[in-house]
């Protein structure tokens, strides 16, 4: 059994008026639903999934974890505001990108920019911060499909002149990413590739999408 000092130090879902308020919260398609306190932060928590994004004004803290995947945080440096995507795949060349959710960057980059836009940020003060696009699977670098994330978003972020403050792209580590969108604030962690096996039904249904269709920058704390 816990000491009573610890069941005090432990915050509950039922015990945080936050997290019981955010889990009541309407939402829109694809914005992210899974939270969470965080005992290694010890601060409430969002987890976006695959193909989900979130965006925030509060002192609360956003997490993914990514493969080949891209985690793009979007900041307002003025406004204080900031969110996350995690999309899987670049571009669909087809009418299923909408259908599809954030699944496809460009639908998520556009999703997670009109939600920043709406809660009052301003384009021409936005900021990123990108991570992601992994080679974490054996034999599967011939589809390139971290590359091409990675290579589209920077490119999407360039066109849309919201520049790039801090990124952790490309090589082959999976990666935890934590963002505080109240403050711009981002943390990655590196996780072993050799444990890989969480992320390969992921990585397979990416590349098996793809197949028809065919750093440098600011600070990023590790922890």
């Amino acid at each position: 059994m816990m000491p009573s000092s610890a069941l005090a130090r432990a915050p509950s879902l039922s015990a945080s008026p936050r997290l019981a308020r955010l889990k009541a919260a309407s939402r829109q398609p694809g914005q992210a639903s899974f939270f969470y306190w965080d005992a290694h932060f010890r601060n409430d928590a969002v987890k976006v999934l695959p193909a989900e994004y979130f965006v925030s004004d509060e002192d609360l803290l956003i997490t993914t974890t990514l493969g080949s995947c891209i985690a793009a945080c979007l900041w307002d440096r003025e406004r204080r505001i900031g969110g996350m995507n995690h999309f899987m795949l670049p571009d669909s060349q087809g009418p299923d990108a909408a259908q599809s959710g954030g699944r496809y960057g460009s639908y998520a980059m556009e999703l997670l920019i009109n939600e920043l836009l709406k809660r009052g940020a301003a384009k021409s003060t936005l900021e990123a911060k990108v991570f992601g696009g992994g080679a974490v699977i054996a034999g599967m670098n011939s589809l390139n499909v971290g590359e091409r994330n990675t290579r589209f978003v920077l490119e999407y972020l360039q066109t849309e002149r919201i520049p790039v403050v801090s990124r952790d792209v490309l090589d082959i580590y999976p990666r935890k990413v934590c963002f505080l969108p109240a403050s711009g604030k981002a943390m990655v962690k590196r996780l072993a590739p050799a444990h890989a096996e969480t992320w390969v039904a992921q990585e397979r249904a990416a590349a098996q999408s793809a197949l028809p269709t065919a750093s440098r920058g600011g600070s990023v704390d590790l922890f």
